[in-house]
Parts: C-alpha cells; structure tokens; sequence
C-alpha cells in the first residue's frame, strides 16, 4: 500500500546512475534502508483533477481490458508534488474479487496531461504465473517488447541488458515477475533520465511499469557526430583514477539486519567526462581541471552533548512549531497529529504530522524528533516554495556563497543535532546547487577509523536566505565494523578498477535549470559492464550491489530448479552451494525458516516491535536464540503448537511436515478426526494415529506424495523434498485463496 505521506518505492532495478563514482551511494536510499523521498501532499481544494477523470484516462491506456471494473472498485488519494518537483501527481488503486479470488492494481498520473508513470496489477488468478513460470524470461521479452510498441510509443527505445530473472525475496505464493528496462535514445544514444522499467508476470501478463522521463518536447540534443574518440576519454579517465577505501553498509529487507564490508569505488566527486569538449563533469557543472580529492576531517573533535536528556510529546510539540513557525500571513500552520514511534534505524522518535493552509489548498508532511536527545533526525521546510508558488514574481536575491551557506548548515547541525555530529566528517563533495531557488545542499558523511561510510550521512539544506530548508540525519547503529588491517593496496584496487572500465555514452541534462532543457554527450564510466558493481575490498572480487552471484547452482537429479528458485529468492539459506547436500535431512528449525521466509512476511529483528516484553513460547527458544522470531512467527501463524520446548535441531519426517502443511493450508480442523480417513498405503500402520489424517489430506492434495504405495511416514525430510513441496503447498494456497499473516 502506498505510503500517505512519501513516495512509494517504485524504484526500477536498473535504473541507469548518472556518474561511474555515485551510483553505490546514490542507490543507497532504496537499497541500504534509508528514508524515502518526502512527499508533499496537497489539499483537495488544489486539485484539479476528480476519480472519474483517472479513471477515463486508464481505460484509455489499457481498452477493453478492465470493463470489469465499476467505478466503486476505484480509490483515489490525495494529490501531492516532491520537494524537488512541483508537479503534481494523483494515485489510484483498484480492487474487486472474482470467483472468490481478490484481484488490485496502483496507477499512478503525472502532470496535466495525466500522463500515465506507473501501473501495477496482479489479476485475481495468479496461478500460472507463479512457479515454475507458465512463460520464460525470453517469451517474456517479447512481451514487453510488443507492450512498448502497442501502448507506451517504445519505437525509440532500447531493452538494456539485465541479470536479474526474479524479484528476490518474495512470497511463494506471489508470482513471478520479469523486469525489463527500455532506454529512449536519439541517434542511437540512450538517454540517461528517460526509461520504461516493464514488468511481465511469469503467466505472460503484463504486471506493470514505471516511467523516468523528462519533458521531451523542448528537449535539445547535442550533436553526435563531433564526440572525440571512445579510446581517447578512456585514457584520459584511467591516468586520473584514483581510489578511495570506504564503508558499506548492506542492508537486508527480509531481516531487518545490516552488515558492513569494506569496499574500494573511483573517487566520487566526478560524474563523467563531456563527449565534445573533454571537461570533466561534476556535481555543478564542467570544469576543464580534474577536482582534487578533499582532505577527510572531522565535523566535531569531541562529542557534544545532546540538546537535552528526553523529550516529551509536549515538548517535541513545541519544537516543532519553533521550527515550523511560518513568517508569512498568507500561511497558517496546523500540527495534525503526534506519534511516539520508531524510525527505519529503530530509534524512538516523536513523529509530527502538520499541514500549511493557504487560501487555495495546503501541503502537508512530517518531521522526527529522537525522543532520547530532543533532536531532529528528518525535517523539510517547503513553507518558501509555498510563498514563491503564490508570489509568481518572486525572485532568489542575494543568495549566499557556498562558504557562507557551509558555515550555516555547520550551525544548524550543532544547534539541533549537536549529539550525532562527533560521528560525521566534513563534505569531502561538492554541494549541490539549485539556481532557482538559491539554495544548496550539503552531505557529511559518517566517518569510523577515518573511513567514509557508503549509506550514511547528514543531509542539509540552506536556503538563500540563509534559513534552514531541510535536515535528515541517516544514522544507523552498527556494532562490529571491519577492520582494515587485511583489505588489498590502494595500487592493487586502481588496477582492478582500471582493468573494469569501460565508457558508456550517453545524453544527459546535468544542470536542468529555467534556461533550457540541454542534453550534453557524456561519457560515463562503468565497471564490468554494470552500473552497480563495486569492488570487495578485503578479496579483491567484484560483486553487484543488486543482485546475489547465480553462477554456482545447486545440483539435483528431480528437484534442482526448486532448490535453486529457493536458493535466488533467498528463503533457502545455504551458506557454501558447491558442499550444500540437497539430500541430506532437514532440521525443524530450518524447515520451519523455509516456510516463514517463504509464505509469510516478517522482519526477524524487530518482529515484536513495540513490545516492552517479548513473548517466549518455548523455554528453550528465548529472545536471543537465532530463530527465536521464526519459532515466535511461526506459532502466530498457527504452524506449530504451544509447548514447553520446541526441538529446532533435530529432524523433521514426513508425517510431522504433513502436520504443519494442514495447519498452514487452516484445514487443521478436517484433518483431527482420524476417523473419517481410510488410508491405504502399504504402511499405514507406521503413522501415528493422530496424524493419519493430516498425512491423508497433504497425500490426497498432492503436497506429499507417495512411492510404491508407501507413505514413509517416519523418513526424515530432506531438503530437496521440502522444496519441492513448500511449492506445492504455495500452490495450494493461492487454489485455497488462503494467507498466512
């Protein structure tokens, strides 16, 4: 469901990065569990647009396809703009059930024209798309392909390679979805800000798309035929590359866990060379001198102390309208609600939701305040682009120098986030500038052992006026950082980076400001041919931020492509493939993981979050066992039973997984009277009588089945098994229309 008050992660897995040095720190935000983008929403009275108008421009986009649906099955929400983008946006959601089975989509319009930039749909009969995929990722393919033609004018784009076959980290029980990126390209060039992220559901359906594209109509491009020599920029490139040894931080959705490795990446001031003129490209602009690399210092020598001990929602109040505090009579301001709650980084926070009225509508947002400390961790103030919305006339005057806007977000940080400011560094990039407005925007990023980490940084915003426009303080607790002692040379690593380079040419408009809408030809630079690789510094190995290694495969004679679809999604960890013995017995602790992962959704560390004392169901299974919330969830979900102690080591047979897959199927109550079953197996007088008739419905839905008439009820499970079966039971699910929540 789409977050009222931020954007939805509508992210497209290969979204080309606009430089060879940010793309690890500009994925960040969506990868590595940062905040999402601040989303201004907007009164109704501002909107220009009501249901029945989107819901004629999607019918107009998909014909004949969802007659179906009545207009009571459509849900608009609130209109809204970006801080960073004032066009405004609409959302709408549909759903309705057939035969029992509950289909939904999100359609998302941009602009007055209510330009279609997203759709997303799962039909109510999902079952030839889920696994195995009724179509390959080839067949898929060209289903994109003839969507892009038919519906979205693709004839200009170009399908840009990708690795990926699945989304990781989803639901058996959800289907498969194949992502394709078509790039728009003039004279054959792509450009980099304009892409169609195409989703196809393994039934051959489309599943949805996401557009990133500028305004194309008064768009100029430079000319292609003047761009100096591949071979020569490239050289040029690799006598300037430096290396910068840095932190990452890796952040794991499924668990809620991060983990941190060293890694090496090019400096990461410059963002690629201009194909014409041979400048280099920064974060402001051309220059014809390579930007020397900034000396590493610290933002505070000591640690400050905190702006004070606790805060109470009383407080955090007033804080909030001190900062708030509008200076113009045109604008009222109306705190909506506070919430004590916790943040993505798990720490407490007093959240404060308000809203600015004018004459004409308002716009609406939250700040954090750190409940411990009294400081602002997240606040946006759009109270001036307000006044400039309804003063056309105005103009940015007297806007500061980028030393002056330095030392005053060096202020702000002391004044309202003094405490965290010993853990940060000085901005070793450039600002970033926006010349409408006047403003700049600072990052300090967080220094351990002298090292930059990747992912974590303070955000600051100054506004010409010198007034602060936003703070956003990424800090995340980290327990065991790596130590460096064992990392490869700074020589070694060039050499590595230098021989993964490769320059990939591309249109970009990297100042888009009110004086045109320029396309520049960049050079920019890439390693292993992928815009998201990055180099493991302590082995020397590349890895791709995105996508996990599929090279190694497991092997097996009858369950081998579901074993290694467990294997890609993540629900079956295995920790070194080429040992993995896929026939060896299951342990119930990890059966039971397989299935949590698998059928339901669940953050293991903060599964009981907001709870002051955990529930402990089992003795032996206390909160800081490893699997402590996958027994916790588990018993939720109704899997296994309440008891004095849960064995996770020893193994599972057959009999007992049937136990378990009844339970999950809510047929339980069918499967306790033994009784009403006459089983015919050869061996029936093996199974437990308890359990005869759990084992005769998981035999008679095909979940386990038997050979040479034999049932094996007291076999140990093995892991091939239990692949094959969990996504027998996945399919029974999605038959039953049931869901483990």
């Amino acid at each position: 469901m789409i977050n009222s008050k931020k954007v939805s992660a509508l992210v497209a897995s290969s979204v080309l990065s606009i430089g060879m040095f940010t793309p690890i720190a500009d994925a960040s935000s969506t990868v590595y569990g940062q905040p999402e983008k601040v989303r201004i929403q907007l009164a109704s009275v501002e909107t220009a647009y009501k249901k029945e108008d989107l819901i004629q421009k999607f019918r107009q986009l998909f014909p004949n396809q969802f007659e179906f649906l009545t207009a009571s099955d459509f849900q608009m929400s609130s209109a809204h703009i970006f801080p960073d983008d004032e066009t405004i946006r609409y959302d709408l959601q549909f759903t309705k059930v057939l035969n029992g089975k509950r289909l939904y989509g999100y359609v998302g319009f941009i602009g007055e024209e209510l330009e279609v930039e997203y759709f997303s749909y799962q039909p109510a009969n999902i079952a030839d798309a889920l696994f195995p995929a009724k179509v390959t990722k080839e067949e898929a393919g060209k289903v994109a392909e003839g969507f892009m033609k038919k519906f979205l004018d693709g004839k200009d784009y170009q399908l840009e390679s990708d690795t990926s076959n699945y989304f990781s980290n989803q639901l058996l029980t959800e289907p498969i979805r194949y992502s394709f990126t078509f790039t728009r390209t003039k004279n054959q060039v792509p450009i980099a800000d304009q892409m169609i992220e195409v989703y196809v559901l393994g039934n051959g359906e489309i599943g949805g798309f996401y557009k990133t594209q500028q305004n194309q109509g008064s768009s100029t491009f430079a000319d292609v035929s003047k761009v100096k020599a591949n071979e020569e920029m490239l050289k040029k490139v690799k006598d300037h590359l430096s290396v910068d040894l840095n932190y990452q931080i890796n952040y794991n959705y499924e668990t809620g866990d991060r983990n941190v490795q060293l890694v090496y990446q090019p400096t990461n001031r410059l963002q690629g060379v201009h194909a014409l003129s041979g400048d280099w490209l920064t974060q402001n602009g051309y220059t014809a001198n390579f930007p020397a690399k900034k000396k590493i210092e610290k933002l505070t020598a000591k640690p400050l102390s905190p702006r004070q001990e606790g805060v109470t929602v009383a407080e955090a109040k007033k804080i909030a309208e001190q900062l708030l505090a509008v200076t113009s009579d045109k604008v009222k301001l109306t705190i909506e609600s506070i919430q004590e709650t916790q943040n993505y980084n798990g720490q407490d926070v007093i959240s404060v939701e308000y809203m600015y009225h004018y004459a004409n509508g308002g716009h609406g947002s939250n700040l954090e305040i750190n409940k411990q400390t009294g400081e602002v961790v997240q606040y946006y103030n759009f109270e001036e682009e307000l006044l400039r919305e309804m003063e056309k006339n105005a103009t940015t005057e007297n806007s500061l120098t980028e030393q002056e806007a330095l030392k005053k977000a060096i202020a702000y940080a002391k004044k309202w986030a003094p405490s965290y400011l010993h853990n940060y560094g000085m901005p070793v990039e450039d600002p970033s500038f926006d010349e409408r407005t006047g403003t700049y925007q600072f990052s300090f990023p967080r220094l351990v052992n002298g090292i930059v980490v990747i992912g974590d940084q303070i955000s600051i915003g100054v506004g010409a006026d010198g007034s602060l426009n936003s703070l956003n303080i990424d800090y995340q607790e980290i327990e065991n950082w790596p130590s460096s002692d064992k990392v490869i040379s700074d020589e070694q690593a060039k050499t590595l980076l230098k021989d993964a380079l490769s320059l990939k040419l591309m249109y970009m408009n990297p100042t888009q400001n009110e004086k045109g809408n320029q396309y520049d030809l960049i050079y920019v630079p890439v390693f292993k041919g992928d815009m998201y690789s990055y180099l493991d510094a302590n082995t020397g190995k590349w890895n791709n931020l995105f996508d996990a290694d599929q090279s190694i495969a497991i092997s097996h004679p009858w369950a081998e492509a579901e074993l290694n679809y467990l294997l890609n999604s993540k629900v079956l960890d295995v920790k070194d493939v080429e040992k993995f013995n896929a026939d060896a017995s299951v342990s119930k602790g990890e059966a039971l993981k397989v299935l949590v992962n698998s059928l339901t959704y669940f953050h293991h560390g903060d599964y009981f979050f907001g709870q002051e004392e955990p529930t402990q169901t089992f003795d032996n299974i206390g909160v800081k066992h490893p699997l402590y919330s996958v027994v916790e969830h588990a018993v939720e979900a109704g899997i296994i039973k309440p008891d004095k102690k849960f064995d996770v080591d020893s193994s599972i047979t057959r009999e007992e997984l049937a136990v378990w897959y009844v339970r999950v199927l809510g047929l339980e109550q069918a499967a306790k009277d033994s009784s009403m079953y006459k089983l015919s197996f050869d061996d029936t007088e093996k199974i437990e009588t308890d359990k005869k008739g759990y084992v005769a419905v998981a035999n008679s839905m095909g979940l386990l089945k038997t050979e040479k008439n034999l049932f094996n009820p007291k076999q140990e499970v093995s892991y091939a098994e239990l692949a094959v079966s969990t996504i027998r039971l996945a399919h029974a699910m999605v038959d039953l229309g049931r869901d483990l929540h």
